[in-house]
């Protein structure tokens, strides 16, 4: 099961070294010939020996074009095409047949087998070339669909303005958390934030002024969470969420109040004006509640929500802690 590969090809997603092709052939000369094809064109190839073999190669290590005989011992073509198509993939997979069986009948076997072309034996190099160009185009065709529909969803769930996720992402992805938490017996907090007199700073200041302060309050804040574990929402204006699996209470109270306090000595320069702000903080959690059934998204919110407005009530800049 050799892999040969042309060294002189650069490594990018839509390369032609980044397709690298299955070959399944049990013929050596024939295997040997249409690897020595391909990698003149510049195409990385793994090898096969025969279907099963094909196919255990598959399993362990995507490729985006199969290359496969059809008369093959073991597991012969069709059977193969059909494994692959039956399995899970992180891609399209785009298969061509190559045969001496080249009839009507054979040829719509082959297909509705799960196989994107054809090719008869013996094949024009040059023909070979084509079709794996043709297979090539669609896989960048899809790999660009794929990309752009991610970048969609990406900005379906982001606050256009700071970066952060927004309110939507808040609300679908909040109930999934605590549920985790709660089936696993772990820790869940959730604080919220909001910056003190912001109105001040929009009419002293500028509304685009106003913007960049709350694109480096977000920037700050998510310096200091622990990476793909702690998330950060814009729950509205400039008023903010912060979910922390596997954090208590505690650790959460710690969190803000140390947050409150750098943020009380930022020093934010600003089209040449330095601006200071300062920000209040309701936090609430729980670790192994007694009423599991009772929390919910609307409760945990509602909890931070009314610590934070009872300390703007008592002077902002403050940090209350109280569980659910």
């Amino acid at each position: 099961m050799p892999s040969v590969s042309n060294q002189n090809i650069t490594h990018d997603d839509q390369s032609a070294e980044s397709f690298p092709i299955l070959l399944a052939e049990d013929e050596e000369i024939s295997r040997r010939l249409t690897a020595k094809i391909l990698l003149k064109a510049g195409l990385k190839v793994t090898w096969a020996e025969n279907g099963l073999e094909a196919f255990k190669l598959f399993k362990k290590q995507f490729f985006p074009i199969v290359l496969s005989d059809w008369m093959m011992p073991e597991m012969d073509g069709l059977e193969l095409c059909r494994a692959i198509r039956s399995s899970s993939t992180s891609g399209y997979v785009y298969i061509i047949l190559l045969t001496a069986r080249d009839s009507k009948d054979d040829i719509i076997a082959g297909l509705e087998s799960g196989a994107d072309d054809y090719l008869s034996k013996p094949f024009n190099p040059g023909e070979l070339n084509a079709r794996i160009k043709t297979g090539i185009r669609i896989l960048r065709l899809e790999r660009s669909l794929k990309k752009a529909n991610e970048k969609i969803k990406k900005l379906s769930v982001t606050d256009s303005l700071t970066g952060c996720y927004n309110k939507g992402y808040l609300n679908e992805r909040l109930p999934k958390e605590i549920k985790h938490a709660l089936r696993y017996k772990h820790p869940l907090s959730l604080i919220i934030c909001d910056i003190d007199h912001f109105k001040d700073v929009n009419d002293t200041f500028g509304h685009q002024a106003g913007d960049e302060v709350l694109k480096k309050f977000t920037q700050y804040i998510q310096n200091s969470f622990r990476e793909k574990i702690d998330w950060l929402a814009r729950y509205g204006g400039e008023e903010f969420v912060m979910v922390l699996p596997e954090t208590d209470i505690n650790g959460a109270g710690v969190l803000a109040e140390r947050l409150r306090k750098k943020i009380a000595q930022l020093k934010m320069t600003i089209n040449n004006k330095d601006i200071a702000i300062s920000a209040s903080f309701g936090v609430t959690g729980f670790s192994h509640p007694a009423t599991a059934l009772t929390i919910t998204t609307e409760k945990m919110i509602a909890k931070a929500d009314s610590l934070l407005y009872q300390e703007k009530k008592e002077g902002r800049n403050k940090t209350k802690v109280a569980g659910l």
